[in-house]
């Protein structure tokens, strides 16, 4: 598949991103990078000032990739700020040296690429059935079967090795993390505990643990608690953060952490050793307030 992928992007497929432009550091584009398993989506690898290939960098995978560098490209003027924060972690040596592997989510497939699926697997099938009916501003919250199993072997197969063909990177799962925010927390959880021999670490951010638009009634959290509780990964080489704020849609998340961080003592993790679980007061559902606090999972991760 390596070679498959290596191919499409031989005749000047390979772009400087056109329209995202970083603040710190440089941004190589791939304009709908195939995959045999999703549906092709651009990812944007950013480098560090002063990428060497006389070098090796950790690498940090993050969903959502398309709201992370340029606010000037997104759709709600925000973005994580993800270049600059890096770029000053870096040159404070706060952290390793590391470059982001930006993959941008598709609208439509975004619920069903990012919702765990062996958890959804669990649910009854009346259970499945009423999640696949539930309707936002009179449109299916999925609009396509649970994906994330492909979704996860798209990044694991087909895009790791391209990216540690390409660029100078440590390959082990001691130097390979994973992050996103949201739905991109949920999948996080879901990438660390269902490779944990890829992935050393996961940044879950603002998780969105109701997995839908409903509380009442919602048995998806409990789903995800004892997958969790069945799945984690040895605390003994494996970080996890989480964190959520206060304010609109995390609001109603911190009960539902509670429980996570329940498993995660059960499973032999330690608070501020190999796992975090971070409150900010009066922080909301958006970009801006996890472009605030992301330097704090990165030092976690990623720190000297």
């Amino acid at each position: 598949m390596y070679k498959f992928i290596l191919l499409c992007f031989t005749f000047a497929q390979v772009l400087q991103a056109q329209q995202m432009k970083p603040s710190a550091g440089t941004i190589k584009h791939y304009e709908n990078f195939p995959s045999k398993l999703v549906k092709p989506r651009n990812i944007d690898v950013w480098l560090p000032e002063g990428y060497s290939k006389n070098e090796k960098y950790s690498v940090l995978y993050m969903h959502d990739g398309q709201m992370l560098f340029d606010a000037n490209t997104t759709w709600n003027k925000q973005e994580w700020r993800a270049d600059e924060t890096a770029s000053r972690l870096m040159a404070e040596k706060k952290t390793k040296k590391f470059i982001i592997v930006g993959i941008s989510s598709i609208a439509e497939t975004r619920r069903s690429d990012y919702f765990p699926e062996k958890p959804f697997d669990e649910l009854s099938k009346s259970e499945q059935d009423s999640l696949y009916n539930i309707k936002k501003e009179g449109e299916l919250l999925f609009s396509e079967k649970i994906n994330s199993d492909n979704y996860l072997k798209f990044i694991v197969n087909e895009l790791k090795p391209f990216i540690d063909n390409i660029y100078s990177v440590y390959s082990d799962s001691k130097h390979t993390f994973i992050a996103g925010s949201s739905m991109g927390g949920l999948i996080s959880m879901y990438a660390i505990c269902q490779y944990p021999n890829v992935f050393g670490g996961a940044a879950c951010i603002s998780t969105h643990w109701p997995g839908v638009s409903k509380l009442e009634n919602n048995p998806v959290p409990a789903a995800f608690m004892n997958y969790m509780a069945a799945h984690l990964p040895s605390a003994e080489n494996h970080k996890i953060y989480f964190d959520f704020g206060t304010a609109t849609l995390d609001a109603a998340y911190e009960p539902f952490q509670l429980q996570a961080d329940k498993v995660m003592k059960a499973k032999g993790y330690k608070a501020g050793k190999n796992w975090m679980t971070k409150k900010f007061e009066g922080a909301d559902h958006s970009e801006q307030s996890w472009a605030e606090r992301f330097d704090v999972p990165l030092v976690f991760l990623l720190g000297r």
